[in-house]
């Protein structure tokens, strides 16, 4: 006799599916992604049109080392639901994970022609223009992100660095200074300084950022990180790895 094992699954109230979604939700804000996937794929088992859970389970995918997987589940987010604009941003970040910048560049300049303020996008358009050595580019959307938003300081930081990788070191030392002044645990700002103080022989002044810099997060002595996960431009990573090599 054979016997068919059916995999029942419950019936939700709407109630039910909101606390469902939020229980998923609250897992991936607090950083619990092993459990976050699970619940993400368990509530994707009975509402799988959900774009917003989609595009939430491809987020955390991508940060359990699954971009392609996580484009998967933007694409499918985005034929749902083509009018959101945040799987787009999701998938354009997917896509740089993959050094896809063509299509992460796509992504992007699509949200900014619906949403000419959208900051995440700007920002990460820079990014992207940065990786592929426009500077120039880079700077003004670093500059219209940061303007965008004044309360998210690496935007600031980036353009100055962008000035910094131009040639523009004034502009760069007086807009590193002020988020300094501002913001002063910021180690980006201060490791930045950092390099631009030594490239101008300032090695007293050099030093005293390092030691604060250094202190608040020990990543800005690793070439690698600065290059590929901060994406600091060639020559301030190159100034501040000869300041370490000093050191």
């Amino acid at each position: 006799m054979i016997v068919y094992c059916l995999n029942i699954l419950p019936i939700y109230s709407l109630e039910n599916r909101e606390e469902f979604f939020r229980e998923a939700l609250d897992m991936s804000s607090k950083g619990e992604f092993i459990i976050a996937i699970e619940k993400w794929n368990r509530y994707l088992e009975i509402y799988p049109n959900d774009p917003a859970a989609l595009s939430n389970r491809g987020n955390v995918r991508l940060i359990l080392g699954d971009p392609r997987g996580s484009i998967e589940d933007q694409n499918f987010s985005i034929k749902i639901n083509p009018d959101e604009l945040d799987p787009y941003i999701n998938r354009g970040i997917a896509f740089e994970a993959l050094s896809l910048w063509e299509e992460a560049r796509t992504d992007y300049s699509y949200v900014i022609s619906k949403d000419h303020e959208n900051f995440s996008a700007l920002y990460n358009l820079a990014n992207v223009e940065g990786s592929l050595s426009n500077w120039e580019e880079a700077k003004e959307l670093f500059n219209r992100a940061s303007e965008n938003n004044t309360a998210f300081p690496i935007a600031r930081s980036s353009l100055a660095l962008a000035d910094y990788q131009l040639g523009n070191l004034d502009n760069a030392e007086d807009e590193l200074r002020k988020l300094i002044r501002k913001y002063p645990t910021f180690a980006d700002a201060r490791a930045a300084l950092t390099a631009l103080q030594w490239s101008k022989g300032k090695s007293g002044e050099a030093e005293s950022n390092w030691i604060a810099a250094i202190e608040l997060d020990a990543r800005y002595s690793q070439e690698d990180w600065l290059l590929n996960i901060r994406r600091w431009p060639p020559s301030p990573t190159s100034d501040l790895m000869k300041f370490l090599s000093l050191k």
